[in-house]
């Protein structure tokens, strides 16, 4: 879509705040989306404008608003980056406004999400179905994605272009030796996106539809509104990084937890499985948790003890997180 403002026309912009609402419920990490409305069938992030006159800053807009729209508190808010593309929003190529977008990700207790009307929570990986590695290598990857990622690395114009496509794929999906670097959430759906692999592509007319791609359309997940997608995947791979150097996993937790939903729950969100004793020694190292002197009998077996976040970890560590390891082998 190569279509341009002509010159000097004074284009109007409209700033929005979109936000990530995110939480963790029974061992699935989920995103709150807003049903789909009018003619564009796919469900969208929760958004709404910017005041300029009474928003002190655009932080407290976002919790205003998403207080307001959904009755939900958020804990946690961080910004996650502007998103401005030309035309990301196609009734501009019509005259309308240019469409700028400011994300954030929200983090809530499961405790405290609620269902808003017009609202549902989705599992993340609904979207993201190559990025669930908790049950060994998604079969997405090998069945789907590798093949039709190597049909587009060949398709390119001439040798340096196939090369720039292949390292770009071998770095993003772990297909060289480096392996699979669970951060590199919006690295791999912007790759898919230009390779016509998710939805995505076609309905915003970057191309058009061939067999080879719109087979792959239903293995690689739930399209969004505009580019929502990439909005969600920018906040996934901020949180698979974050988890490791600061203690936001329990702001999705409840205040008292056992060490297996703390596990399960991290799990959740990195897509990895761990090794039960190796999670228990790493977050007794770090000072994470402490015990209550209370245990849970919702565990369908021995009793199990109660912990929660012991918050002195934030002044005693410069990082105090969860260290794990970011990538592993895929071959």
């Amino acid at each position: 879509m190569n279509k341009k403002p002509k010159s000097g026309t004074n284009q109007a912009v409209v700033l929005d705040l979109d936000a990530v609402i995110a939480t963790v419920d029974a061992e699935k990490p989920q995103v709150l989306l807003v049903s789909a409305d009018g003619s564009d069938a796919r469900p969208s992030l929760p958004s709404g404008p910017f005041d300029p006159e009474g928003d002190r800053t655009m932080e407290e807009g976002l919790r205003r608003w998403v207080e307001e729209q959904t009755g939900l508190t958020v804990g946690f808010v961080e910004q996650l980056y502007t998103f401005g593309d030309l035309f990301r929003d196609p009734d501009a190529l019509a005259g309308g406004p240019r469409s700028i977008s400011v994300g954030y990700v929200a983090l809530i207790r499961q405790s405290a999400a609620k269902r808003p009307a017009g609202s549902d929570w989705f599992d993340w990986y609904r979207l993201f179905p190559w990025e669930d590695w908790r049950n060994g290598r998604p079969a997405v990857l090998n069945e789907v994605l590798k093949p039709k990622i190597s049909s587009w690395i060949d398709e390119a114009d001439n040798a340096k272009a196939k090369r720039a496509r292949r390292g770009r794929a071998d770095v993003a999906f772990g297909f060289s030796d480096a392996g699979w670097d669970a951060d590199r959430v919006l690295e791999r759906y912007e790759l898919l996106y230009e390779a016509g692999l998710v939805a995505e592509t076609v309905i915003d007319g970057r191309i058009k539809t061939r067999q080879n791609q719109s087979d792959a359309h239903a293995w690689t997940g739930l399209p969004l509104h505009q580019d929502h997608r990439r909005i969600l995947a920018t906040a996934l791979g901020r949180l698979r990084g974050k988890i490791r150097y600061r203690p936001v996993i329990f702001e999705v937790m409840p205040i008292e937890f056992t060490l297996l939903q703390l596990q399960r729950a991290v799990e959740a969100l990195t897509g990895a499985p761990l090794h039960k004793q190796n999670f228990r020694r790493l977050v007794a190292a770090e000072g994470l948790v402490e015990p209550t002197g209370r245990v849970s009998s919702e565990t369908g077996g021995r009793p199990a003890e109660l912990f929660s976040f012991r918050p002195d970890v934030v002044r005693e560590r410069p990082a105090p997180g969860v260290r794990m390891p970011r990538g592993r082998r895929t071959k």
